[in-house]
Order: C-alpha cells, then structure tokens, then sequence
C-alpha cells in the first residue's frame, strides 16, 4: 500500500513540468501490469458487443431495414478517435484513459468537466445492459413459466459485478474471455443460419440502405454510435496493461474491426432474414430483445432461449466492464487533486479502487432505477460522440506543441491530421442530429465539472503548464 501511495505522489510531482512524454514512465508502478494483447481485445469487445443486442430495433424504427450501413458509418467515424485515443494510450498509459488525455492537454477545468462526463456515460452504458437485459430475461422466463422481478435482478446482478470489480481485473479476464468467445461465435453463426431461411432476401437491406436520405443515415449512425463506445473503454486502465505502447493500440484497432464485422453482417442478416416490420411488437412498441427474437425465427423458441442466455450473460459482461473503466475516471481526478482522496484510496488486498468502484455502483443503481432505456442510449452515444470529437483535438494540439511538451509516443496514427479532421467533422455532424437529449446530457456534464472544480479542484490541484496553453500562446505570436 505505501509503494501504491509512493508512486501516485511521483506521479503528480512529476506531471507538474508539464512534460507528456515523461507520464508513462511515471506510472509504471501504480497498478500491477497483467492484461496482456488478447486481454486489452477481451476487454474492448466486451465493453462493445451488448450495443448489437439492444440497439438494431430501436435503429431500425429511425431507418427501415438498412441498418447494417449505419452501423458502417457509425464505425467510420469511431475510427480517427481509436487511432487518436491509441496514440494518446501509448504516450499516456495512464489509468483514467480520455480524462487523462484531456487534462494534460487542456488543463485541469476542462479536465474536471470531461472526467465527470466520461464517468457518467460509462455508467450509463453500462446501466444501460443491466436495464436491456431484462427483456432477454422476459423472454427466458415466459418459456419457463416462471415469475420474476426483473428490477430486482438487475439490481442483483449490479452487485455481483461490483463485487467482481473489488477482486480484480485478472478475475474480470477470467470471466469475459469465454463470454466474448461464445457471443462473437453465436452472432457469426446465426448469419450463416440466416442464408437457410426461406424467406432470405438480400435485396431488402441493400435497398433500404441506398434509398435511404443522408439525414436519416447519419441519425441512425448517431444512435448506433454507442455500440462502438466501449472501443477505447480499455485505455482507462493503462496502467495494469503489459507493453501497453504496443499492446493498446494493436488491442483497440484489432476490436474495432471485429466488432464492425459482426456489427453489420448481423444487422445485415436479420433484416434480410425475417420479413415485414419484425422490429415491432404486436403492440407497437419497439422489440428490445432483437436478438432472441432473430434466433426463434431462425431455429425455433428453444434456440431463442438459448441465445436469450448468452446475451444476458454478454451484457452483464459488458456492464462488469463498464464498471472497471469508468471507476478509474474517479481514481484518476483524485489521484490529480481534482476530486476527493478517498476516491485514489487503494485496497490492500486486490490493489483496487474500491471507493470509486463502490461510488459508481451507486450511482448505476440510480440510473437502473430512474432511467428508460432509450434516453439512456441517446444520454451515452451524444456525450461519447463529444468526447471523441476532443480526444481527436487532443492529438492535434500535442502534435503541434511536440517542441515544447516532449510528445514523442511510440505509435503515431496514420494519415495525420486527415483522420483527425474528419474526426471531428463527422461527430459534430451526427451529434446535431440526435436531438434535445444529447445536448442536456452534455450540458449537466458541462455545469457539474465547473462547479466541482471551483468549489473543490482549484484549490488543490497543482497547477502545470498544459500543451493547449502553449498551442494558444504561440497562435497568438503570430
């Protein structure tokens, strides 16, 4: 424990002379490294693969049965900030991930303002598997007859997964590896399933898609976009990576990929696969549970059932995830005096946060509580999209600044500052579609960081001179 609190107090001396280039070799000692290259995949395609179990449905209300190209679209634009982010990652290695990114590079309000809103939408994406599950549960349950209190199980399954986080991320390994394994495998396997269907018709989704208005498309890919949010989900653990200069950018490049495969051909698939308006319930509201429902189609309620387990097993998975990551945001702000000591508080036994993890347990249990799902999804996606949008100018400023700050990261991102342009062009693009929701969520993010920096950060952070600073000063020597 003293060695924990030895190493965070060199950390922050260290950060002080604003040199980026040093902060990985800062925080070699604060955590254990044991999450190898296949672990920093686990983790990310864990933290990715419940959006495709909840998200198709309410996608395919907005946009018909072409989905599968927003999803494309919705990836395309994930893609400068995996690159950024794993730039940022190899030079930063730090735990807290995007807000460490954007405190040393914008200073600390801002810092405090995007750390805040990293852990919310954390949260609430996991929140939001937890919520989703359950009518993946009402499925299992009305096969078997039997009577349960959904709430009550979402709860439960929240402190087992807290529980989890406490122990440790080499249990949290053990545990999605073969998760991930099976789902990646099951989605695969129903499209091969969905060409079998008598009623298979291709025309359908590739009609749909082409017909459709640029507007709608970009819509559809803002609402999507929360599926891929988890990509870069690892970097916020940085410091329990092996080699992480090599090993998150391989990591998060290699689960965007897949996840984009799966992503598209399933959505592809099903839309081609089962007829008419199958999105919707009898009723006329939107199926929550697409996925069980693709699979009765294909192979019978049986075979939904199964299927209805494994993706309540993902999303919890995705939510235990969930949980890891966005703790660390917490951590982070403390260890830099942005927010309360007790939140860098290390436990004795299993080395981790455990204050912070049991906070944002808390506060998810809130949001399961109070929260419909679909405001949850939109809440999640429009801060992400932002947060990618600054992350993208994160690497523009230290690229620019290098000089001065020492920036010099093991992996640079190809196609600088191409990627990182339209980056940020294609977020601001679908953020202004999403709606009033988005906006509100930023904006309590927005006024929650300010407030929590002048009535407790400023007066204890120590102030460094930051790249943004320096960028801005020589702009104006011009």
């Amino acid at each position: 424990m003293h060695m924990v609190k030895d190493s965070i107090e060199n950390i922050v001396k260290g950060v002080v002379s604003g040199d980026i280039a040093t902060v990985k070799d800062e925080v070699k000692a604060t955590f254990a490294r044991t999450i190898g290259l296949s672990g920093v995949v686990i983790i990310s395609l864990s933290a990715m693969l419940p959006g495709i179990f909840v998200t198709p449905t309410f996608a395919a209300e907005i946009m018909g049965p072409g989905i599968w190209l927003a999803f494309l679209l919705a990836a395309a634009v994930v893609l400068p900030a995996a690159i950024s982010k794993s730039e940022l990652a190899s030079g930063m290695p730090s735990s807290g991930g995007s807000y460490v990114f954007l405190e040393r590079t914008y200073g600390p309000l801002f810092g405090t303002i995007s750390g805040l809103g990293l852990w919310a939408s954390f949260l609430l994406k996991s929140a939001f598997s937890l919520i989703g599950f359950s009518a993946y549960f009402i499925f299992i349950t009305t096969f078997f007859d039997i009577e349960m209190t959904m709430m009550t199980l979402s709860m439960s399954a929240l402190v087992l997964i807290t529980t989890v986080n406490i122990l440790g991320v080499s249990k949290i390994k053990t545990i999605q590896t073969p998760i991930v394994v099976t789902t990646i495998g099951l989605l695969l396997g129903m499209s091969i399933m969905a060409l079998r269907t008598p009623n298979f018709d291709a025309s359908v989704p590739l009609d749909a898609a082409f017909s459709t208005d640029i507007w709608t498309l970009a819509e559809t890919a803002g609402f999507v976009f929360v599926a891929y949010a988890g990509v870069t989900k690892v970097a916020a653990i940085g410091d329990e990576v092996k080699d992480p200069e090599k090993n998150l950018p391989a990591g998060i490049l290699v689960s965007l990929v897949i996840a984009t495969v799966v992503y598209s051909l399933l959505a592809f698939m099903m839309m081609a696969a089962v007829p008419g308006e199958w999105w919707f319930n009898d009723d006329g509201k939107v199926v929550e549970d697409p996925i069980s429902v693709f699979a009765a189609e294909l192979a019978g309620s049986t075979f939904g059932v199964i299927v209805a387990i494994i993706s309540v097993l993902t999303m919890i998975s995705m939510a235990l995830a969930g949980i890891l990551a966005s703790s660390r945001f917490l951590f982070a702000m403390a260890r830099d005096k942005l927010l309360p000591s007790k939140l860098e508080e290390m436990n004795t036994k299993y080395e981790t946060p455990h204050w912070a993890i049991l906070l944002t347990g808390a506060v998810m249990g809130m949001a399961i509580l109070l929260l419909p799902l679909k405001d949850v999804v939109k809440l999640a996606s429009g801060f992400k999209i932002m947060i990618f949008i600054m992350i993208n100018s994160c690497v523009i400023v230290l690229r620019q600044t290098s000089d001065t700050h020492g920036w010099d990261p093991a992996y640079k991102g190809p196609l600088y500052p191409i990627m990182q342009i339209w980056g940020i062009v294609a977020g601001c693009f679908l953020i202004s579609l999403l709606g009033q929701k988005a906006f509100i969520g930023g904006a309590v993010a927005v006024v929650a960081g300010i407030i929590t920096y002048y009535v407790y950060g400023k007066k204890n952070y120590q102030e460094k001179p930051v790249p943004f600073a320096t960028l801005r000063k020589n702009l104006r020597s011009k």
